[in-house]
């Protein structure tokens, strides 16, 4: 972002990117997501050459976003197995959202830019830099995984 267009195009754009980041990583590390993925930008030499600079952003904050949520996983991962085990179970409750933990970057991003961006999928393709088919294969896989999800949710 170090010329002015780049700074102007960041600006245009920033309120968008955190929306995106919030769909995808939750609220409370949705601006740490955006900053760490434009600071990449900065210092990336394919920034420089890029054409298509504000689809280069929002997937940079898609792919920045996937390298949070393996980097939770892993926390996760590490302190489960440390704990001490619990004495009483009890079945989480579920909700609508906590049934996006269980796509994939790629596939939550299509969800969010679906559902609360009201994008279609030309724009969405456009805006992630993939193509029209990629993203309608994203959006069916991403409503397979949550009908699957949801059924099982309702079992437990």
């Amino acid at each position: 972002m170090t010329s002015g267009g780049d700074a102007e195009l960041y600006a245009a754009c920033a309120d968008d990117l955190v929306r995106l980041a919030t769909g995808l990583v939750g609220p409370s590390d949705a601006a740490d997501v955006v900053a760490s993925a434009v600071a990449r930008l900065l210092g990336s030499p394919a920034w420089r050459g890029a054409r298509r600079k504000r689809a280069y952003l929002f997937q940079s904050v898609v792919n920045e976003a996937r390298m949070h949520q393996r980097s939770q996983r892993r926390r996760v991962a590490r302190e489960q197995r440390v704990a001490v085990p619990d004495r009483v179970h009890t079945a989480p409750e579920i909700d609508a959202l906590s049934c996006l933990d269980a796509l994939s970057t790629r596939q939550r991003a299509v969800i969010v830019l679906t559902y609360w961006h009201d994008l279609d999928q030309a724009a969405i393709a456009s805006l992630l830099g993939i193509s029209r088919g990629s993203v309608a294969r994203h959006l069916e896989r991403a409503h397979t995984k949550l009908r699957e999800v949801m059924a099982d949710a309702r079992d437990v």
